[in-house]
């Protein structure tokens, strides 16, 4: 600690002892006696040696409390007194950048919880169609439409989880001109035993449109609002199409939804009246359509009315994409 002190002080020391000599000298050669000379530079020396002394101990009482501050890695409610208007700097910055780590921790935890209580209801979700295909295979003669249907949902939670985790671990955009028929029809496949075994007509005509997309993502924002279309339509239709732009529109006839939910039908863990209902919503899949469609440059909004169905559209006009 003193090498360190003097190595810091060396400059100031050797200057103070310049000026002495050079004051000494003009002294001397000005006719001085020399005992004179040497007795004001001893009491130059002693005065330095002093203000040294006190320096360093400024200095020790400072670094003393640094280094507990460092042992218990944390940093102290205050910090010691700075001794110039550098190391005051420094101590701000130090303060700046602890608040900044905290923060992140901060957000690092929220994260973490959301996610163990995500994959926490997620693993009661998928639990409900294991048993139901448990019970159809204790039957004599198990039903194989709905052990489908149970399978299609186990499926469904399973890609779900999938597309959570890939959205947090990263992206692996491919961002192209594609026939937006060709995705639609891939997801309109996909749920075609679903729309036969619940007994919900399906109106869809060939999309003469294309739009700069990522195909996989896109398929998997439609496959989510499909599977809600079908969900919340115990009977009547589902219509998808495409408007100008374009836009893509995919219409139920369903239970609708209460105004009061509709602002928030797409934040994380929302499940609204029609959620609570069905008892079996997650209220993450539209949230998730929501990140994929900024994450894409799209837009998607809903319009409903309870007892009327819904209306949701998938703005897929070029725009700049940006990173969230």
């Amino acid at each position: 600690m003193v090498g360190s002190y003097l190595r810091q002080n060396a400059v100031p020391a050797a200057l103070t002892a310049l000026f002495a000599g050079i004051f000494a000298l003009v002294a001397y050669l000005a006719g001085t006696p020399a005992p004179a000379v040497g007795y004001a530079a001893v009491l130059c020396g002693a005065a330095g040696l002093v203000c040294l002394g006190i320096g360093y101990g400024r200095y020790a009482a400072r670094r003393r409390a640094l280094d507990r501050a460092l042992r218990d890695v944390s940093l102290p409610a205050e910090l010691p007194e700075p001794g110039d208007g550098l190391e005051a700097a420094y101590q701000r910055l130090v303060v700046a950048m602890r608040a900044e780590m905290d923060r992140r921790a901060a957000e690092d935890s929220r994260a973490v919880t959301d996610r163990l209580d995500w994959f926490t209801a997620w693993v009661h979700q998928i639990k409900t169609p294991i048993a139901g295909m448990a019970l159809l295979l204790d039957e004599q003669t198990p039903d194989r439409g709905e052990m489908k249907n149970q399978l299609f949902r186990v499926e469904q939670y399973a890609e779900m989880a999938l597309g959570y985790l890939r959205l947090d671990g990263g992206r692996d955009l491919v961002l192209a001109r594609y026939d937006l028929d060709a995705i639609v029809r891939r997801a309109v496949r996909k749920y075609a035993g679903w729309f036969i075994r619940r007994g919900v007509a399906l109106d869809y005509r060939p999309l003469a449109a294309q739009a700069i997309t990522d195909e996989k993502w896109l398929g998997f924002v439609i496959e989510q609002v499909l599977s809600n279309a079908l969900k919340y339509t115990p009977k009547g239709s589902v219509r998808v199409y495409a408007e100008p732009g374009p836009v893509l529109v995919i219409r139920d006839t369903g239970v609708g939804i209460a105004p009061e939910d509709l602002p928030m039908v797409f934040e994380k863990g929302y499940t609204g009246f029609n959620g609570r209902r069905e008892e079996r919503s997650t209220g993450i899949g539209l949230y998730l359509c929501r990140r994929v469609c900024r994450m894409l440059g799209h837009r998607i909004c809903i319009r409903s009315r309870p007892g009327e169905g819904t209306q949701v559209r998938i703005d897929l006009t070029e725009r700049d994409v940006g990173v969230e």
